[in-house]
């Protein structure tokens, strides 16, 4: 496969499996380990940011009313003071914990894979032991759920488990319906990502490399469109239909992935 291929393939795996519940980190790392293809640290930013402007445009009327109202309606300022609280836990736990993630845990595909299949398993049962639902809105998430929301977030750290997997498994536990449980995901990914995304670029600085703009250009905007597209499509289906199918999607990548690991890919 050609760069540009390879990019292009990156990126649509990057945006379609960013906002649901299956870990992108977990793909990209199993499929650049099958492919024998170690991303660049600036195309590994590059695509990260798609999805972020993807979920920014596709809530941009609602982020500008938030922002633009804050000043004097409280619903509005309660919303952000609650994203901020549960973005706070990864920005710390992140900080701090950086350099161990990025060498050691994201060279472990085994590890990848049994993430990917305990994290299905828990999908396909959230619905079924969450509690009652108390909370249908994404906008009037209690303070004190989502500081706990952002300490679930942090178990997404460890490759596999899944940022949006982990945190809608947390709100769906601290009753948030459904639809606001993916909704808050939403949310919380802007600054999460975006604080990611920032100090790896100040981290790897020195790392950073411009020079194949074609390569770059492709996987954020195959990303970003990616991204936008599934935004849409998982706040319709999981009101509905629920998670078993992501869970099932993890269960099956997993025992895939340990096949393919013990024939020696």
């Amino acid at each position: 496969m050609t760069e540009i291929m390879i990019a292009a393939l990156l990126g649509l795996i990057e945006g379609l499996t960013e906002f649901i519940p299956v870990s992108s980190t977990g793909h990209l790392l199993l499929v650049g380990h099958f492919l024998g293809f170690s991303a660049s640290k600036t195309f590994e930013v590059f695509i990260q940011l798609g999805p972020v402007l993807a979920i920014a445009w596709v809530y941009r009327e609602k982020l500008i009313h938030v922002f633009g109202t804050a000043h004097r309606e409280e619903t509005s300022r309660r919303f952000i003071v609650s994203v901020v609280l549960a973005f706070l836990p990864a920005m710390l736990i992140g900080a701090l914990a950086h350099d161990f993630i990025k060498s050691v845990l994201f060279e472990t595909p085994r590890l990848i894979a049994t993430m990917l299949v305990l994290g299905g398993i828990v999908l396909l049962f959230i619905d079924r032991i969450a509690p009652e639902e108390t909370v249908s809105d994404a906008g009037r998430v209690p303070f004190r759920k989502a500081l706990a929301i952002g300490f679930i977030q942090c178990l997404a750290m460890v490759p596999g488990v899944s940022r949006s997997g982990a945190t809608i498994v947390g709100a769906r536990m601290l009753g948030l319906s459904k639809r606001a449980s993916a909704e808050f995901s939403f949310f919380l990914s802007l600054p999460t990502m975006l604080g990611a995304v920032s100090y790896d670029l100040v981290k790897t600085r020195h790392e950073l490399d411009f020079s194949a703009l074609a390569v770059l250009a492709v996987g954020f905007f195959v990303a970003m469109v990616a991204g936008g597209l599934v935004v849409k499509w998982l706040l319709g289906y999981v009101s509905t239909k629920g998670y078993a199918l992501f869970g099932w999607w993890r269960i099956i990548l997993g025992l895939a992935a340990f096949a393919l690991l013990s024939m020696g890919a």
